[in-house]
């Protein structure tokens, strides 16, 4: 093998490897914590109703979770964006409905469970609050969403707590 040729084909191994990085830069392992949640599911209520039906997929090669909500109430939609940023090592959701009402959300993977919280923030009365969403991947395949508003001094409030199943699997 020549000198030139040498370095014709290790010039064409590293343009194949920064091309393969370059077309899934989020095809690792971080970036899939949050993969258990993909899919076509219906959402009930622990009373057993129907809450609604999400889809979620993978868009922009792999690095971004988009959800499509719609809820059983007549006209409530929304949709979210879930992403892990690698300059803060976490992941990020940011949810937005068609109310105009948002929520940004960072937290991590632990065990089975994916768990962000909001910043802390200040109601009308001055007391401060922030909310905690914890997605958890069951053994069945379903997924629980529980959605947590924590208030200094007060009780936990409930916001919203949904099992997912996917809509292949119900019959």
């Amino acid at each position: 093998m020549t000198k030139k040729t040498s370095i014709l084909m290790l010039l064409m191994a590293f343009t194949f490897s920064y091309g393969q990085n370059q077309n899934c830069a989020c095809c690792t392992e971080k970036y899939s914590e949050f993969d258990f949640w993909i899919g076509s599911w219906e959402v009930i209520s622990p009373n057993g109703t129907k809450a609604g039906e999400n889809t979620l997929e993978k868009l922009e090669r792999n690095c971004v979770l988009k959800e499509n909500w719609t809820s059983a109430t007549l006209g409530y939609t929304g949709t979210s964006n879930s992403f892990y940023n690698l300059k803060t090592k976490q992941w990020e959701q940011i949810w937005v409905d068609n109310q105009g009402a948002s929520l940004h959300l960072k937290g991590t993977k632990v065990g089975n469970q994916m768990i962000l919280e909001s910043e802390k923030e200040t109601n009308l009365d001055g007391i401060s609050f922030f909310h905690r969403v914890t997605w958890t991947a069951n053994e069945d395949g379903t997924v629980r969403q529980l959605w947590e508003t924590f208030t200094e001094g007060k009780d936990v409030i409930v916001v919203f707590d949904g099992l997912y199943k996917r809509k292949e699997c119900l019959g």
